[in-house]
């Protein structure tokens, strides 16, 4: 398997063959006389956490997103099943990755604080002045 690449904001990002770790087992779900003998479902490994292939920045941000998935070791599982087929499974893992990549290279926007508008502040007001007098109705009256 060759790497596979990715045109990321900064440039071009390649990620080693080596770094990828592939692992095929059998599918669920149909498949005919074929099923119990194809192991056409692909899973991906990537050691994310240690990747020498990664910016550090882009490293940090696809760990964050990508919590769910990784392993206590940091590697990322990514799994495909949706073919029947190994090499179009592979693809998939790729596709999947590269589009993890992708959204990981985009740095966050930062965000611009603003203020509330002056309508939010006046139902927010009315809201609180709504509920004091709801709760001053369960009082007692005073003399």
């Amino acid at each position: 398997m060759h790497g596979s690449s990715l045109h990321a904001a900064g440039g071009t990002l390649v990620i080693p063959a080596d770094d990828l770790h592939w692992q095929f087992v059998r599918s669920q779900g149909p498949g005919g006389q074929h099923v119990n003998r194809a192991s056409t479902k692909a899973v991906l490994r990537f050691h994310a956490a240690a990747s020498s292939s990664l910016p550090p920045a882009v490293r940090a941000r696809l760990l964050e997103q990508q919590r769910p998935r990784l392993t206590d070791a940091g590697d990322l599982v990514i799994t495909s099943q949706r073919f029947r087929e190994q090499p179009r499974n592979i693809a998939d893992c790729l596709a999947k990755l590269r589009t993890m990549l992708e959204r990981a290279a985009q740095p966050p926007r930062p965000r611009r604080p603003t203020r509330p508008t002056r309508g939010s502040v006046a139902r927010r007001r009315l809201a609180k002045q709504r509920r004091s007098d709801t709760k001053k109705l369960r009082k007692p009256p005073a003399d």
